[in-house]
C-alpha cells in the first residue's frame, strides 16, 4: 500500500520512511509543503494515507489538507505535529484530518493508527482468505492449511494487494504503482519474478495456480482453488 509522508525535518522523516518500508508499505516523501500538495494532488487516487505535517516551508499542513479536502473526501490524513493543544488538535481536525498525532510519538502508535483508517476507508478487516491461505496484516503472517509461510516484505505486499483485490484482475500498471516505487524505472517483469515466488511457496502440487495470469493485463486471484 502506498503512502505519502510530507515532513521537512529528514531524520524524522527518513524514520518514518524507513519503518513504513520495514512494515511493506510503498512510501514517498516531500520536504516542503509545495511539493507535498503537488505529489498528494498529481497521484491522489494512489495514495491510501497522506501522513502531514503541520508546520512546514513553502505551504503550511493546514492549507494542504483543506485543498485535498476538497479534491478527495476518502483519503485518510493524519497530522504528524508538535503542536499539542486540544485547540490545535481540534483546528486540525476540522481542517479535515482524520487523525491527529502529537510528535514525539511511538512509531507503533502511528503504525497502529494508518491500519485503523486504511481498514475504516475500505471496510475491510485485517484478515484475508484464498482457498486455505490466510493472510493476517496485524501479525504481518501468512498461513496455508494452519503452517506459517515465510515471505519476504515484497512478496507480502504483492500478497496483500493481490487479495485486497480479489475478484478484481489487478494491472501491472497499478501493482507497480502500489507495491513498488511510483515512478518505478526498470523492466516491470520483476511482477512475474515475484508472482513466480509466490506460487511456488503457496501453489498445491497438481493443481491451477492461486493466481491467474491474464495475459496483456496482469494477474487476478483463483478464488475456485
Amino acid at each position: 500500500m502506498r503512502i505519502l509522508l510530507v515532513e521537512d525535518d529528514t531524520s524524522i522523516a527518513n524514520f518514518i520512511r524507513d519503518g513504513l518500508e520495514e512494515e511493506g508499505f510503498a512510501v514517498d516523501v516531500a520536504h516542503n509543503g509545495k511539493t507535498g500538495l503537488q505529489m498528494a494532488l498529481d497521484y491522489l487516487s494512489e495514495y491510501d494515507v497522506i501522513l502531514l505535517d503541520w508546520m512546514l516551508p513553502g505551504l503550511n499542513g493546514i492549507d494542504i489538507c483543506r485543498t485535498v479536502r476538497k479534491e478527495s473526501t476518502t483519503v485518510p490524513v493524519i497530522f504528524l505535529t508538535a503542536k499539542d493543544t486540544t485547540d490545535d488538535a481540534v483546528f486540525g481536525l476540522e481542517a479535515g484530518a482524520n487523525d491527529y498525532i502529537r510528535k514525539p510519538f511511538a512509531f507503533g502508535e502511528l503504525l497502529a493508527r494508518i491500519r485503523v483508517l486504511m481498514r475504516n476507508k475500505q471496510g475491510e478487516g485485517s484478515i484475508f482468505h484464498c482457498g486455505n491461505i490466510e493472510l493476517n496484516i496485524e501479525s504481518h503472517r501468512v498461513t496455508k492449511k494452519g503452517k506459517s509461510i515465510e515471505l519476504t516484505r515484497k512478496e507480502f505486499s504483492l500478497l496483500e494487494f493481490l487479495l485486497r483485490n480479489k475478484g478484481k484482475v489487478s494491472r501491472r500498471t497499478r501493482i507497480i504503482e502500489k507495491v513498488w516505487d511510483l515512478h518505478f524505472d526498470y523492466d516491470n517483469s520483476v511482477i512475474d519474478v515475484y508472482i513466480n515466488f509466490l506460487r511456488k511457496k503457496l501453489d498445491e502440487p497438481d493443481k491451477e495456480s492461486f493466481v491467474e495470469t491474464i495475459r496483456g493485463v496482469g494477474y487476478r486471484i483463483n478464488e475456485d482453488v
